[in-house]
């Protein structure tokens, strides 16, 4: 199954986020802690090479992720040139309180009321650029909703004299190159529910949580899992909670909708849908992109 999702705003949005990204200093890009590569938008490590910006990588949601998995994404992120990441909740204030002094690390020179730090804030949809905007101004300036693309439009917030943050729209690429990516997307509702099957994307997560995380259906569903496929899953769940169609059948479609929002609230447990190692055994297969390194940049700008 492959996943695209690219509406005619996110055009805009790259043409101005490039513009923009003329005058900022740092580079901070929301990631989904769940799934941080396959949530990294490749025309921002493009945009930033191209103008030789240092990054600061938030892992937000890390309160959702596997914290094993998480650490391994903090490490493979900080080893890259010019790159600093952080696993953070944006609903947490003392963790949106690191991300200044974090992002000033990595632009030293601009550290007063002459010269303020100029923050860029970017990502995909839905990974919580907004609510980390408005925890970082302490009030709500950007819409936030549980729906990808809420913000369409960018603005400028002068948070005091030294400090400066440019938001920007969510913004996905034109072409998802591996329908695993897009699976990951969609079941972490990063695309708009139009570009996707639901039961589709259910039987993916569902055939991925049985590999590495069996366990945690036992305990949410109350059902052994032994013997069961992805497809099995999904009817077991529609069983145990009592999804039927009007005939009587199962309701195949309720339950895909049941698991995929019990894992999007952390009601499942704290899942990752990748780690470094996974993600590079995908890519020896050929069943995700390889990743360009766009981080061979000077963080002395």
């Amino acid at each position: 199954m492959s996943i695209q999702w690219f509406p005619g705003h996110m055009t805009s949005a790259r043409k101005k986020a490039a513009e923009t990204l003329a005058v900022a200093d740092v580079v901070v890009e929301v990631l989904d802690a769940r799934l941080p590569a396959a949530s990294s938008n490749p025309m921002i490590g493009e945009l930033r090479a191209f103008r030789q910006r240092p990054c600061l990588k938030i892992l937000n949601k890390a309160d959702l992720a596997d914290p094993a998995a998480t650490r391994a994404w903090l490490q493979h992120f900080s080893a890259q040139p010019g790159v600093s990441a952080v696993a953070i909740s944006c609903k947490k204030a003392g963790d949106v309180a690191k991300i200044p002094a974090l992002a000033q690390k990595l632009a030293p020179h601009r550290s007063d009321a002459v010269k303020p730090l100029r923050l860029m804030i970017m990502g995909i949809p839905n990974v919580g650029k907004s609510t980390l905007l408005n925890a970082l101004v302490k009030k709500k300036v950007a819409a936030v909703g549980d729906q990808p693309a809420v913000t369409k439009s960018q603005q400028r917030i002068d948070i005091n004299p030294r400090l400066t943050l440019y938001d920007t729209p969510g913004m996905l690429w034109p072409k998802i190159a591996a329908p695993v990516d897009g699976l990951m997307l969609a079941a972490s509702h990063a695309v708009g529910v139009n570009a996707y099957i639901g039961e589709d994307v259910a039987f993916f997560l569902a055939d991925y949580l049985l590999q590495v995380y069996p366990a945690l259906l036992t305990a949410r569903y109350g059902f052994a899992v032994d013997g069961l496929d992805g497809v099995a899953i999904i009817e077991a769940v529609a069983k145990k909670r009592g999804c039927r169609q009007p005939g009587g059948e199962w309701d195949m479609e309720k339950a895909a909708a049941v698991l995929l929002t019990d894992y999007r609230s952390g009601a499942l447990g704290r899942i990752s849908l990748e780690t470094p190692a996974l993600r590079e055994a995908r890519q020896a297969a050929g069943i995700a992109p390889v990743v360009v390194d766009q981080s061979n940049i000077d963080s002395s700008l």
